[in-house]
């Protein structure tokens, strides 16, 4: 089935006792302040030239960064990406997914509000 995806974060996820450090850092080497998101306090973001980075504070685990995907289609993504050699990992509600490429890094593919994606700002897979 068509659908559309494009890569739409960097998330760089790190622990309680370090996220504010790694905030101060990021805001400073990106050159702008990241904003809270008040429904989910735990993130920190800004957009630069059109691609999101986020902090993550973690409950608990070590630093890393992962990469988040929007589609519109998320079965439809998350079926290409496997064909590619990606497996899954975690099913978050019906919105996202938690997955691994071939060499074992975890990535998040994230639905999409309705009519978000088109061929401005996405990819179109067939």
């Amino acid at each position: 089935m068509a659908h559309y995806s494009k890569l739409d974060k960097i998330v760089i996820d790190a622990p309680s006792e370090t996220h504010d450090d790694e905030l101060a850092f990021w805001q400073s080497a990106v050159g702008k302040e990241f904003q809270n998101f008040e429904k989910y306090p735990e993130y920190h973001g800004v957009r630069v030239h059109g691609l999101g980075v986020l902090v993550q504070r973690l409950g608990e685990g070590p630093a890393k960064v992962h990469l988040d995907f929007h589609t519109d289609d998320l079965e439809a993504e998350v079926t290409r990406l496997e064909k590619l050699g990606a497996t899954r990992v975690q099913n978050v509600g019906d919105h996202w997914w938690v997955m691994r490429d071939p060499a074992g890094l975890l990535f998040c593919v994230i639905v999409e509000q309705p009519g978000r994606l088109d061929d401005s700002n996405a990819t179109r897979w067939e």
